[in-house]
């Protein structure tokens, strides 16, 4: 949630809707879980006061958004068509099917582009900030799969296997990010992508506890921010 949000706001002039959207997307999260929970919960009694407070939470700053701008409603009935295949997944007990992470991680990247829409209504949306767009997910797509072969899918090397396939490609296609970035700020945007093969290549995770890992993906996370903002800073 935080990456796309700092990754928009680095292109985006500053904004009150900025915030605002910031402050949904923050509170619009613990409210998906605990909806989440409740749909997937034999008795979800504990859940239902939960799900109240943060649905209220995210409604002001939602309900003036959509005030200011009208066409974010638009947005929220996408969003919420996104959610409800999250919501069948998770009624199944199949919220970690790749399918249902891959609808988790489009609503999540297209926050980078609402950042800026949201801020510059009437304006074309920058090359640079359909970039960060395309440098958003594939990271978030390499950090899932990583995750995966690591943790639930430790055990199924196909899944190991499609991890370092999928950083190399993620690498190649950062040179083509750079190379459409341009030089000098371009080169930064490689340099993630280097560390993120070198994470996926790394053979021996053994004793490595969940929460550990999280760190490392993490830490991958802030170096792409890192790189993203000295290459918006030429």
């Amino acid at each position: 949630m935080g990456l796309p949000l700092v990754l928009g706001t680095l292109v985006t002039p500053a904004s009150w809707t900025t915030a605002l959207l910031t402050w949904a997307a923050f509170t619009c999260y613990p409210a998906s879980y605990f909806a989440l929970s409740l749909v997937r919960a034999r008795r979800g009694d504990r859940f239902r006061r939960p799900l109240a407070t943060w649905m209220l939470a995210a409604a002001v700053p939602a309900a003036v958004l959509v005030a200011m701008r009208p066409w974010l409603l638009v947005v929220g009935l996408g969003y919420a068509g996104l959610f409800a295949v999250n919501l069948a997944f998770a009624r199944r007990n199949h919220e970690r099917d790749l399918v249902n992470d891959a609808v988790l991680i489009l609503e999540v990247v297209a926050l980078v582009p609402l950042t800026w829409l949201s801020a510059e209504p009437h304006t074309t949306v920058p090359s640079q900030v359909w970039l960060l767009t395309a440098l958003c997910g594939l990271v978030l797509v390499g950090s899932t799969l990583h995750v995966k072969s690591l943790l639930r899918e430790r055990r199924n090397a196909s899944y190991a296997r499609a991890s370092r396939a999928f950083a190399v490609a993620s690498l190649v296609a950062g040179v083509g990010l750079a190379g459409a970035w341009g030089l000098p700020g371009g080169v930064a945007l490689v340099v993630p992508f280097i560390l993120l093969a070198l994470r996926a290549f790394k053979r021996d995770w053994s004793g490595w506890r969940p929460g550990r890992i999280g760190l490392v993906e993490l830490a991958c996370f802030v170096a792409v921010a890192v790189a993203a903002a000295f290459a918006v800073s030429f």
